[in-house]
Order: C-alpha cells, then structure tokens, then sequence
C-alpha cells in the first residue's frame, strides 16, 4: 500500500498544519491526450524555431508558469513540490515513489503514463519530450538555494532529485 505523502512526511492532518494550498490542484477529468498535443508541439517548435527556442519555452514555463512553487521553493519550502508530483502523478495513475529524507526529495517514476499514452497514440515519442521535465525543473530551481537534478532511467521512467546546492 503506497503512503500518501503527507503519512511519508509523517505529519499528522489536521487543520492548523494544512495552511499551505496546493495551487495547481486541477480536480477534474483527466485527459492524457494533452500529452500527444504536446509531443506534436514539442517537434513543431524544435523543426520551426530550434531547440533553443524549445528550451526556452519550458524554462519559461518553470519560471512562470509554476511561479508559485518557484517561490515556495526560494524560502525552503521544498515539500509543495513533492505535493505537486504526488498530486499529478496520483491523478494520471503513473507508478511512482517519494522518498523524503532531510537532505533531499526523490520522485522516481518508474511508468510514466503520460510518455506511455503518446507512444499508444502516435507511436513516437518525441526524443525532446522529456525535456519538458528536465528543462521546467532547471528553471524552477534557477535562483534558489536548491537545485533539481533530472535523470532519465529508461523508457517512461525518470529520477528527479531536489536539495540543497553544494
């Protein structure tokens, strides 16, 4: 049986300490095709504009997008975005684990659905499509005392690290 991750943290709920909302909490359906949108995005760009154009794109995405965990994460709060992972992975079913300990946070992804349901439905995966994670992350952790460290293990399955710079 996996913990959730606020049982990993061994925290006890309860209200006084739920003072942090997750803000990207969508509630709704998920639709995994979102995924082949963005792999078709992802070799439209990089075959239009280049891959530095691509990148920069994602870092965006890390910087803006997902300011809010940006900013958790410049004050030390590195659990909202293991809260993040969870709360993501749990909905598109994805076979994961969390490790915390007080030097690090560990997401291992050991199936990723999202990069499963793109090679179901377009049959190639986009060589670029983990860059979204890798790039995203580098920027999330851009201007913080963390760093975030992206390595691919294997097909749909991904090692993402984050704690505090050397």
């Amino acid at each position: 049986m996996k913990l959730s991750l606020l049982e990993n943290l061994n925290i006890k709920v309860h209200k006084n300490n739920l003072d942090q909302k997750l803000r990207y909490n969508d509630g709704g359906n998920v639709h995994m095709d979102f995924h082949g949108a963005t792999n078709t995005t992802i070799e439209f760009i990089i075959n239009k504009y280049g891959i530095d154009t691509m990148n920069d794109i994602f870092k965006k995405v890390g910087k803006d997008v997902y300011k809010d965990i940006k900013d958790h994460i410049k004050k030390g709060n590195i659990k909202m975005l293991a809260k993040h992972w969870q709360h993501f992975f749990d909905r598109e079913k994805a076979d994961y684990s969390i490790s915390i300990n007080e030097e690090e946070i560990i997401l291992t992804v050991h199936r990723c659905t999202a990069y499963e349901h793109v090679k179901k439905l377009v049959g190639n995966v986009s060589s670029h499509f983990c860059d979204q994670t890798i790039k995203t992350n580098e920027a999330l952790a851009d201007n913080t005392p963390y760093e975030i460290k992206t390595e691919i293990l294997g097909e749909a399955a991904c090692r993402q690290t984050i704690r505090k710079r050397a």
